[in-house]
């Protein structure tokens, strides 16, 4: 950890998804001149997501990277500053805060944590190329793109299950992709699944390869029993596999559930302020944390950026409690 104290802000946001643009504009408004440290890859996940339908505000739609720079640009004109750094190391432990980026030292009064988490894929070429254009990690977000289509579903856990059961609201059909013969799934979130007549289920089966040139059309599984190969015909790949946080620079500096997830407000096990309001409060005074790093079931752009305005307003009545 570099010793030598250089930059300081009253505000610094580690994270450039929608939670911490919502939090620069609202402490930028507030007159407080936030620093983003928005990374090498700035923007979250939305910058990997094509067309955003369900975020308030775009009638017709809006481009996933589009949204993000108009965020972007909106808390920039109320005096937000960016970092285009990756954070390196931070230290907690005493105010000002310190946050290493680069080669500079940052210290802050109040820092909020909106690092967001990556959904897991299956690491083949063909997905990473394909995102966007028929490959998918959220249902909730794309599935209504996919109306009447077939579709397949990746995962035998309780996030694949809810996955698969909500997209048979637009697709003609539904394949859930397991590599065993046995779901992991809770029991209820199996019968729900096994009970849907659209869904179909491809037992001790493996995703090879993700088909299609410009957009999705099949995918080659082989059979994880015998070796053998085949081509399932489709439109659309959802990956639910799981997601991971973006907090292993915070490991043993703030307090993480057994996933993972940054524990905020009433949810953590230590509490410096016992009946506050502050329901972004980490458990270290005057660090707050917001959108899917800390939210695990949701995981939407709508709900981050509502976590992102509660962290900023938290950090604000933060720091007018100290006198700053």
């Amino acid at each position: 950890m570099l010793t030598a104290m250089t930059n300081h802000h009253k505000v610094v946001i580690i994270g450039s998804g929608p939670a911490g643009l919502t939090a620069a504009l609202y402490t930028a408004r507030a007159n407080l001149a936030p620093l983003v440290i928005e990374g090498f890859q700035a923007g979250g996940q939305l910058m990997l997501t094509t067309e955003v339908e369900n975020f308030p505000g775009f009638v017709d739609g809006v481009m996933g990277p589009e949204l993000m720079d108009t965020m972007r640009k909106q808390a920039e004109r109320f005096g937000t500053t960016y970092l285009s750094q990756d954070v390196t190391d931070v230290d907690f432990t005493v105010r000002p805060f310190k946050i290493v980026a680069g080669d500079e030292l940052y210290t802050a009064d109040t820092v909020i944590v909106s690092t967001g988490a990556a959904a897991k894929t299956l690491g083949l070429e063909n997905e990473r190329r394909l995102m966007g254009r028929g490959v998918s990690t959220c249902a909730t977000c794309d599935g209504a793109f996919f109306r009447d289509q077939e579709l397949a579903v990746a995962g035998g856990g309780d996030s694949a299950m809810e996955e698969a059961t909500f997209l048979t609201r637009f697709a003609s059909k539904v394949n859930v992709i397991h590599r065993r013969e046995a779901l992991r799934a809770s029991k209820i979130m199996q019968d729900r699944a096994r009970a849907n007549p659209k869904i179909d289920f491809h037992w001790n089966s493996a995703i090879d390869d993700v088909l299609g040139e410009q957009s999705v059309t099949g995918l080659k599984l082989k059979d994880t029993m015998t070796g053998e190969g085949r081509e399932l015909p489709l439109k659309g790949l959802f990956v639910a596999i799981g997601h991971t946080p973006n907090t292993e620079l915070f490991k043993n500096k703030l307090e993480l559930d057994e996933a993972g997830y940054l524990i905020v407000g009433d949810k953590l096990k230590s509490d410096w302020a016992p009946g506050s309001p502050l329901a972004t409060r980490t458990n270290v005074e005057g660090i707050f944390g917001a959108g899917d790093v800390v939210d695990h079931i949701y995981r939407q752009a709508v709900t981050a950026a509502g976590m992102g305005c509660q962290a900023a307003m938290d950090a604000e009545r933060w720091l007018e409690s100290q006198g700053e």
